[in-house]
C-alpha cells in the first residue's frame, strides 16, 4: 500500500508540475539520445519513464504498474545511458527491455 501511496504521490507532483514546468510541445524519442534524456528536466524524465514503462509491456499485461520494477528498470535505463551518452534513447530501450 505505501508503494502505490508514493507512485500516487509521485504522478501527482508531475502532473501539477507539468503547468509550471516548460516542457517541449512533443517529445520525439525517435531522436532522442542518452544524453538528452538524462539532461532532461524531472518531469520530462519521469513522463518518458512512464511512456517506456507501458510500451515495453506485453500486448495482453493487465494495467498494473509494478513499482519496484519500474524503479529498478529505470536504474538500468539511467546506468547504460550514463555509459553510453550518444546513443538514442530508443535503442538503449531496446537493449534493456526488449524481451
Amino acid at each position: 500500500m505505501r508503494k502505490l501511496a508514493l507512485a500516487f504521490a509521485l504522478a501527482s507532483a508531475a502532473a501539477a508540475s507539468l503547468s509550471h514546468t516548460a516542457l517541449a510541445d512533443k517529445i520525439d524519442l525517435s531522436t532522442t539520445t542518452c544524453a538528452q534524456f538524462l539532461e532532461s528536466d524531472k518531469t520530462e524524465i519521469m513522463l518518458t519513464l512512464a511512456w517506456l514503462d507501458a510500451y515495453y509491456k506485453d500486448v495482453d499485461a493487465p494495467p498494473v504498474i509494478d513499482t519496484d520494477k519500474f524503479v529498478e528498470n529505470a536504474g538500468k535505463l539511467g546506468e547504460y545511458c550514463a555509459a553510453n551518452p550518444t546513443i538514442g534513447l530508443i535503442t538503449a530501450a531496446d537493449e534493456m527491455f526488449d524481451n
